[in-house]
């Protein structure tokens, strides 16, 4: 069964990869080699907690080796119950652009409401990168909102034979 609730015959669990140390060296070269191929230069990398933490933290860190700033933030799923009741963690400036982070893309509810909460905070997100986009309908809802997709991998680049 996958986040959204669908059932597909293949499950693409990118966790393995991205919080592995040479998943996160090759996701964070990829992505931001993918960042200056669509020409976006956001201030700031992040998406909804978990799937997106790794992604965005590996792309920053990248950027920083590569002598570049670029920060990295989470949204949290709920708000904080005690503090300041923040839904958004880390380096994240009210009025930057921003690109939203997956691991996966399925049906793109994940990144909507990652859209959903950067936007209300004061963030302007450029658009979403995923390291696989599984090809269901998440691309076209998305650029149907607006906002573009880019993807390192696809469900038919790793289910090839």
């Amino acid at each position: 069964m996958l986040a959204s609730g669908a059932r597909s015959t293949y499950y693409i669990d990118a966790r393995v990869t991205t919080m592995s140390g040479v998943g996160q060296l090759l996701i964070g070269r990829m992505g931001l080699q993918a960042l200056d191929a669509a020409d976006w230069r956001p201030v700031a990398v992040g998406g909804l907690t978990l799937g997106a933490d790794p992604v965005a933290c590996a792309i920053a860190h990248a950027a920083a080796a590569a002598g570049r700033e670029l920060n990295a933030f989470t949204v949290r799923k709920e708000p904080k119950g005690h503090g300041t009741g923040q839904r958004i963690e880390g380096a994240f400036e009210t009025g930057g652009e921003v690109v939203v982070v997956e691991d996966v893309v399925t049906t793109g509810d994940s990144a909507l409401r990652a859209i959903q909460v950067v936007e209300e905070s004061g963030g302007r997100v450029i658009g979403v990168l995923s390291v696989v986009d599984r090809e269901d309908t998440g691309r076209e809802r998305l650029e149907r909102a607006g906002y573009p997709l880019i993807s390192i991998f696809t469900g038919s680049d790793l289910l090839r034979d």
